[in-house]
């Protein structure tokens, strides 16, 4: 499945072409389904479903629900845990309670857009529900906050404002219970927003990222207990951001992360010796492997 209704639509296209491409070379026979509605069906014989979406829809559970009822395996995590990491609010829940570091943060509605003293400027402010950095603002300043909230705000009613770490961005991407080498993510302008991870050139990438072996280690295991504390499974990628003094701070979890030319987890498995058309083939396989232990 690919394209799908949401903000990452184009995105998602790209993953799909990506995908079906390296499946077809391991001669599996693809067909393409892009459900823009919720009216569609699966081609009969269907054996399994690459989910290539991102976005509402593809992230949140409502695919994977969808699914389940239909009885058929998916790559990827459960609906449930889909529905946990794509919502920002309740991936902070988690992962305080799990004891993982994660930004101080409040969740903004419409109906109350005060801005809350005790966060220190500046902030980051995101729709709760959206991923690929869609919707992203940043405040400097206490009198931008009202007219980003508001921008922000046109995606969902619900908005998270998190402090603003600086630090050096990096992500932990995992594959069946294993964390890949660690990627570090510089754009050359600008704040690693939706521009500089699509655009070609924008951004510079280091994999494995320059970290020494005690935290390298770190990060991985950071990296594992956020993949964890949402309920995650089979694949994903885990972002954060690493501050001045080496405290990782866990941004979101990614449950259906990119797999186009310019995505983070094809890099890190690279660096692992995991060329993409493997890849592609190992997340399908522990779709299938799942499904037959549940026919068991």
């Amino acid at each position: 499945m690919e394209g799908g209704p949401s903000a990452e639509r184009e995105v998602s296209l790209r993953t799909g072409v990506a995908v079906r491409r390296a499946l077809r070379a391991n001669g599996h026979k693809v067909s393409v389904l892009d459900p823009i509605g919720d009216k569609w069906q699966l081609p009969l014989g269907t054996d399994g479903v690459f989910l290539a979406l991102h976005g509402t829809y593809g992230e949140d559970g409502q695919v994977q629900a969808r699914l389940d009822a239909l009885g058929v395996p998916y790559t990827g995590s459960s609906a449930e845990s889909s529905a946990v990491a794509f919502d920002k609010a309740e991936t902070k829940h988690r992962l305080e309670r799990a004891g993982v570091t994660t930004p101080a943060w409040i969740e903004v509605k419409s109906n109350n857009v005060t801005r809350p003293d005790w966060l220190q400027m500046p902030l980051v402010l995101k729709p709760v529900c959206q991923g690929s950095s869609v919707g992203l603002e940043f405040v400097e300043s206490p009198d931008q906050w009202l007219e980003s909230l508001i921008e922000v705000l046109k995606h969902e009613d619900r908005a998270i404002a998190e402090e603003k770490i600086i630090g050096r961005e990096v992500t932990v991407s995992i594959i069946d219970g294993c964390s890949l080498p660690i990627v570090e993510m510089r754009p050359k302008r600008g704040p690693y927003d939706y521009h500089n991870k699509y655009t070609q050139g924008a951004t510079e990438y280091s994999c494995p990222a320059e970290f020494d072996a005690v935290m390298t280690d770190r990060l991985r295991s950071v990296g594992l207990a956020a993949f964890h504390a949402v309920g995650a499974s089979d694949y994903g990628r885990v972002d954060i951001i690493v501050d001045k003094v080496n405290q990782p701070h866990v941004l979101e979890v990614n449950t259906l992360p990119g797999l186009t030319e310019t995505s983070l987890l094809p890099k890190a498995a690279a660096a692992a010796g995991l060329e993409f058309t493997e890849l592609c083939e190992t997340i399908l396989a522990m779709a299938l492997k799942r499904e037959l232990s549940l026919v068991r």
